[in-house]
Protein backbone atom coordinates (compact mmCIF):
# COMPACT_ATOMS: atom_id res chain seq x y z
CA UNK A 1 0.00 0.00 0.00
CA UNK A 2 1.19 3.79 -0.67
CA UNK A 3 2.57 5.20 2.82
CA UNK A 4 1.94 8.94 2.90
CA UNK A 5 3.63 9.12 6.23
CA UNK A 6 6.75 9.60 5.46
CA UNK A 7 6.67 12.28 2.15
CA UNK A 8 7.37 14.97 4.20
CA UNK A 9 10.08 12.94 6.04
CA UNK A 10 11.56 12.56 2.50
CA UNK A 11 10.93 16.10 1.08
CA UNK A 12 13.29 17.37 4.11
CA UNK A 13 15.46 14.25 3.47
CA UNK A 14 16.03 15.01 -0.53
CA UNK A 15 16.52 19.00 0.19
CA UNK A 16 18.43 18.69 3.02
CA UNK A 17 21.21 15.89 2.61
CA UNK A 18 20.90 15.24 -1.34
CA UNK A 19 20.38 19.19 -2.46
CA UNK A 20 17.40 17.87 -4.41
CA UNK A 21 14.82 20.63 -5.07
CA UNK A 22 12.93 19.13 -8.18
CA UNK A 23 10.98 15.98 -8.09
CA UNK A 24 8.91 13.68 -10.25
CA UNK A 25 6.03 11.85 -8.91
CA UNK A 26 4.39 8.07 -9.95
CA UNK A 27 6.78 7.97 -12.55
CA UNK A 28 9.06 4.25 -12.79
CA UNK A 29 10.90 4.38 -9.48
CA UNK A 30 7.46 5.51 -8.20
CA UNK A 31 5.69 2.29 -9.72
CA UNK A 32 3.29 5.21 -11.12
CA UNK A 33 2.20 2.13 -13.65
CA UNK A 34 1.25 -0.03 -10.94
CA UNK A 35 -0.81 2.06 -9.38
CA UNK A 36 -4.72 3.04 -9.12
CA UNK A 37 -5.76 5.97 -10.38
CA UNK A 38 -6.97 6.85 -6.70
CA UNK A 39 -3.10 6.06 -5.31
CA UNK A 40 -1.53 8.55 -7.98
CA UNK A 41 -3.89 11.63 -7.21
CA UNK A 42 -3.14 11.01 -3.34
CA UNK A 43 0.45 10.60 -3.93
CA UNK A 44 0.77 13.73 -6.21
CA UNK A 45 -1.54 15.82 -3.52
CA UNK A 46 1.08 14.93 -1.07
CA UNK A 47 4.27 15.79 -3.03
CA UNK A 48 3.06 19.52 -3.64
CA UNK A 49 1.50 19.86 -0.13
CA UNK A 50 4.58 18.95 1.22
CA UNK A 51 6.75 20.43 -1.09
CA UNK A 52 4.97 23.57 -1.09
CA UNK A 53 7.96 26.77 -0.28
CA UNK A 54 10.38 24.04 -0.13
CA UNK A 55 10.57 22.33 -4.05
CA UNK A 56 11.18 24.22 -6.90
CA UNK A 57 9.27 22.16 -9.18
CA UNK A 58 7.10 18.94 -8.89
CA UNK A 59 6.36 17.49 -12.22
CA UNK A 60 3.58 14.55 -11.86
CA UNK A 61 3.69 11.53 -14.41
CA UNK A 62 0.04 11.28 -15.87
CA UNK A 63 0.51 8.84 -18.33
CA UNK A 64 -1.56 5.93 -18.68
CA UNK A 65 -2.65 2.89 -21.10
CA UNK A 66 -6.60 4.52 -20.86
CA UNK A 67 -7.08 7.97 -22.34
CA UNK A 68 -9.69 8.82 -20.23
CA UNK A 69 -7.59 7.98 -17.03
CA UNK A 70 -4.75 9.87 -18.54
CA UNK A 71 -6.65 13.12 -18.89
CA UNK A 72 -8.24 13.02 -15.42
CA UNK A 73 -4.98 12.63 -13.80
CA UNK A 74 -3.70 15.16 -16.33
CA UNK A 75 -7.18 17.87 -14.67
CA UNK A 76 -6.18 16.71 -11.08
CA UNK A 77 -2.58 17.55 -11.71
CA UNK A 78 -3.20 21.08 -12.71
CA UNK A 79 -5.76 21.28 -10.18
CA UNK A 80 -3.36 20.70 -7.03
CA UNK A 81 -1.22 23.46 -8.64
CA UNK A 82 2.00 20.63 -10.51
CA UNK A 83 4.48 22.64 -11.84
CA UNK A 84 4.23 20.54 -14.51
CA UNK A 85 3.11 16.76 -16.35
CA UNK A 86 4.39 14.28 -18.11
CA UNK A 87 3.03 11.43 -20.24
CA UNK A 88 4.66 8.14 -21.54
CA UNK A 89 3.58 6.59 -24.86
CA UNK A 90 0.83 3.67 -24.22
CA UNK A 91 2.51 0.55 -24.44
CA UNK A 92 0.18 -2.29 -24.84
CA UNK A 93 -1.77 -0.66 -28.33
CA UNK A 94 0.83 1.33 -29.28
CA UNK A 95 0.87 4.37 -31.92
CA UNK A 96 3.05 3.38 -34.23
CA UNK A 97 4.30 6.50 -36.03
CA UNK A 98 4.92 10.15 -34.95
CA UNK A 99 1.72 11.37 -35.73
CA UNK A 100 -0.44 8.63 -33.84
CA UNK A 101 2.02 9.40 -30.77
CA UNK A 102 1.57 12.88 -30.88
CA UNK A 103 -2.21 12.73 -31.21
CA UNK A 104 -2.41 11.18 -27.88
CA UNK A 105 0.03 13.41 -26.23
CA UNK A 106 -1.79 16.27 -27.09
CA UNK A 107 -5.49 14.63 -26.32
CA UNK A 108 -3.78 14.66 -22.93
CA UNK A 109 -2.18 17.83 -22.84
CA UNK A 110 -5.46 19.81 -24.39
CA UNK A 111 -7.08 18.88 -21.02
CA UNK A 112 -4.20 21.17 -19.00
CA UNK A 113 -3.85 24.12 -20.85
CA UNK A 114 -1.91 25.90 -18.13
CA UNK A 115 0.85 23.34 -17.18
CA UNK A 116 4.25 22.50 -19.10
CA UNK A 117 3.91 19.42 -20.55
CA UNK A 118 6.67 16.70 -21.49
CA UNK A 119 6.76 13.42 -23.13
CA UNK A 120 8.23 10.88 -21.23
CA UNK A 121 10.71 9.17 -23.50
CA UNK A 122 11.25 5.52 -22.03
CA UNK A 123 11.43 2.24 -25.13
CA UNK A 124 13.25 0.24 -23.15
CA UNK A 125 9.94 -0.24 -21.09
CA UNK A 126 6.88 1.15 -23.64
CA UNK A 127 8.81 -0.47 -26.39
CA UNK A 128 7.33 2.32 -28.35
CA UNK A 129 11.02 3.43 -30.50
CA UNK A 130 9.73 6.47 -32.20
CA UNK A 131 12.56 8.81 -32.64
CA UNK A 132 12.15 11.76 -30.54
CA UNK A 133 14.02 13.74 -32.97
CA UNK A 134 11.24 12.85 -35.81
CA UNK A 135 8.42 13.54 -32.70
CA UNK A 136 9.60 16.89 -32.50
CA UNK A 137 9.36 18.45 -35.51
CA UNK A 138 6.23 20.79 -35.54
CA UNK A 139 5.35 19.45 -32.11
CA UNK A 140 4.84 22.96 -30.48
CA UNK A 141 1.81 23.51 -32.86
CA UNK A 142 0.24 20.91 -31.92
CA UNK A 143 0.45 20.97 -28.15
CA UNK A 144 1.40 25.09 -27.43
CA UNK A 145 2.72 23.98 -23.57
CA UNK A 146 5.32 21.14 -25.14
CA UNK A 147 8.06 21.99 -22.72
CA UNK A 148 10.46 19.36 -23.25
CA UNK A 149 11.61 15.31 -22.87
CA UNK A 150 12.47 12.93 -19.95
CA UNK A 151 14.48 10.99 -22.63
CA UNK A 152 15.19 7.37 -20.82
CA UNK A 153 16.92 5.79 -23.48
CA UNK A 154 20.78 4.76 -24.51
CA UNK A 155 20.33 6.27 -27.84
CA UNK A 156 22.69 9.88 -27.73
CA UNK A 157 22.49 10.51 -31.31
CA UNK A 158 18.68 10.86 -31.03
CA UNK A 159 19.07 12.88 -28.18
CA UNK A 160 22.11 14.96 -29.68
CA UNK A 161 19.69 15.51 -33.18
CA UNK A 162 16.98 16.92 -30.93
CA UNK A 163 18.99 19.29 -29.11
CA UNK A 164 20.94 20.13 -32.49
CA UNK A 165 17.65 20.84 -34.32
CA UNK A 166 15.35 22.23 -31.39
CA UNK A 167 18.30 25.17 -30.04
CA UNK A 168 15.47 27.79 -30.93
CA UNK A 169 12.56 26.16 -29.16
CA UNK A 170 14.06 26.12 -25.57
CA UNK A 171 12.93 23.07 -24.81
CA UNK A 172 14.19 21.24 -21.72
CA UNK A 173 16.18 17.82 -22.14
CA UNK A 174 15.82 16.37 -18.91
CA UNK A 175 18.43 12.70 -19.18
CA UNK A 176 17.45 9.62 -17.45
CA UNK A 177 19.94 7.11 -17.65
CA UNK A 178 22.04 8.04 -14.81
CA UNK A 179 25.23 6.33 -15.55
CA UNK A 180 25.26 8.16 -18.63
CA UNK A 181 24.67 12.00 -17.74
CA UNK A 182 27.81 12.64 -18.49
CA UNK A 183 27.61 12.38 -21.75
CA UNK A 184 24.56 13.66 -22.19
CA UNK A 185 25.24 16.64 -20.69
CA UNK A 186 28.41 17.09 -22.60
CA UNK A 187 25.70 17.19 -26.04
CA UNK A 188 23.70 19.50 -24.21
CA UNK A 189 21.23 17.69 -21.82
CA UNK A 190 20.23 20.66 -19.65
CA UNK A 191 18.50 18.95 -16.52
CA UNK A 192 18.37 14.67 -15.58
CA UNK A 193 15.50 12.83 -14.13
CA UNK A 194 16.59 9.25 -12.25
CA UNK A 195 16.32 7.07 -8.99
CA UNK A 196 20.28 7.12 -8.33
CA UNK A 197 19.46 11.02 -7.29
CA UNK A 198 16.67 10.06 -4.52
CA UNK A 199 21.05 8.90 -2.86
CA UNK A 200 23.49 10.20 -5.19
CA UNK A 201 21.96 13.86 -5.50
CA UNK A 202 24.71 15.48 -3.82
CA UNK A 203 27.45 13.43 -5.29
CA UNK A 204 25.76 14.52 -8.46
CA UNK A 205 25.50 17.71 -8.22
CA UNK A 206 28.83 18.11 -7.71
CA UNK A 207 29.57 16.30 -11.01
CA UNK A 208 27.27 19.03 -12.04
CA UNK A 209 29.07 21.72 -11.09
CA UNK A 210 32.55 20.32 -11.94
CA UNK A 211 31.13 20.24 -15.42
CA UNK A 212 30.55 24.06 -15.12
CA UNK A 213 33.82 24.82 -14.43
CA UNK A 214 34.97 22.96 -16.86
CA UNK A 215 36.46 20.55 -14.46
CA UNK A 216 35.92 17.28 -17.02
CA UNK A 217 38.72 15.16 -15.07
CA UNK A 218 36.56 15.89 -11.79
CA UNK A 219 33.36 15.54 -13.60
CA UNK A 220 34.52 11.91 -15.17
CA UNK A 221 35.39 11.25 -11.36
CA UNK A 222 32.32 11.89 -10.22
CA UNK A 223 30.11 9.81 -13.30
CA UNK A 224 33.03 6.88 -13.15
CA UNK A 225 32.18 6.17 -9.46
CA UNK A 226 28.77 6.31 -9.71
CA UNK A 227 28.81 3.81 -12.96
CA UNK A 228 31.50 1.42 -10.50
CA UNK A 229 28.27 1.26 -7.93
CA UNK A 230 25.65 0.67 -10.53
CA UNK A 231 27.89 -1.79 -12.68
CA UNK A 232 28.33 -3.66 -9.03
CA UNK A 233 24.60 -3.78 -8.32
CA UNK A 234 23.66 -4.43 -11.75
CA UNK A 235 25.53 -7.84 -11.98
CA UNK A 236 23.50 -8.58 -8.77
CA UNK A 237 20.15 -8.05 -10.47
CA UNK A 238 18.65 -4.17 -10.08
CA UNK A 239 15.49 -2.49 -10.83
CA UNK A 240 13.03 -1.08 -8.80
CA UNK A 241 12.53 -3.08 -5.58
CA UNK A 242 16.76 -2.77 -4.82
CA UNK A 243 16.37 1.27 -5.20
CA UNK A 244 13.87 1.23 -2.83
CA UNK A 245 16.42 -0.85 -0.08
CA UNK A 246 19.24 1.14 -1.50
CA UNK A 247 16.99 4.36 -0.38
CA UNK A 248 16.17 2.77 2.44
CA UNK A 249 19.68 2.00 4.04
CA UNK A 250 21.12 5.39 2.73
CA UNK A 251 18.24 7.34 4.10
CA UNK A 252 17.09 5.60 6.94
CA UNK A 253 13.52 6.51 5.38
CA UNK A 254 11.67 2.97 5.36
CA UNK A 255 10.46 2.91 1.25
CA UNK A 256 8.72 -0.10 1.73
CA UNK A 257 8.75 -3.09 -0.51
CA UNK A 258 7.41 -3.05 -4.24
CA UNK A 259 3.91 -3.85 -5.40
CA UNK A 260 3.75 -7.17 -7.11
CA UNK A 261 4.77 -8.43 -9.80
CA UNK A 262 8.22 -6.91 -8.69
CA UNK A 263 9.82 -8.89 -5.34
CA UNK A 264 11.57 -7.29 -2.79
CA UNK A 265 15.36 -7.46 -2.60
CA UNK A 266 17.11 -10.05 -0.72
CA UNK A 267 18.96 -9.49 2.47
CA UNK A 268 22.01 -10.76 0.38
CA UNK A 269 21.59 -7.80 -1.67
CA UNK A 270 21.25 -5.28 0.76
CA UNK A 271 24.32 -6.38 2.68
CA UNK A 272 26.48 -6.20 -0.88
CA UNK A 273 25.31 -3.15 -2.16
CA UNK A 274 25.69 -1.34 0.74
CA UNK A 275 29.14 -2.66 1.50
CA UNK A 276 30.10 -1.54 -2.26
CA UNK A 277 28.71 2.06 -1.67
CA UNK A 278 30.75 2.46 2.03
CA UNK A 279 33.72 1.56 -0.07
CA UNK A 280 33.43 4.25 -2.61
CA UNK A 281 35.68 7.09 -2.09
CA UNK A 282 34.13 10.15 -3.20
CA UNK A 283 36.74 13.27 -4.55
CA UNK A 284 35.26 15.24 -1.70
CA UNK A 285 36.51 12.62 0.51
CA UNK A 286 33.29 11.06 1.61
Amino acid sequence: QINLSVIGQYVDYLVSKQHVKNIFVNGTTGEGLSLSTQERKELAEEWVCQGKDKLDHVIIHVGALSLPESQELARHAAAIGATGIAVIAPFFFKPTNKDELVAFLQKVASVAPEVPFYYYHIPPLTGVKIRVEELLDGIKERIPTFQGVKFSDTDLLDLAQCINKNEGEQFEFLYGVDEQLLGALAIGANGAVGSTYNYLGQKTNLMLQAFAKPDLALARRYQFLTGEFLNFVIKLGFGVAQTKAVMTFVSGIPMGPPRPPLVGAADEFIIKAKAKLDSIVWPDGN
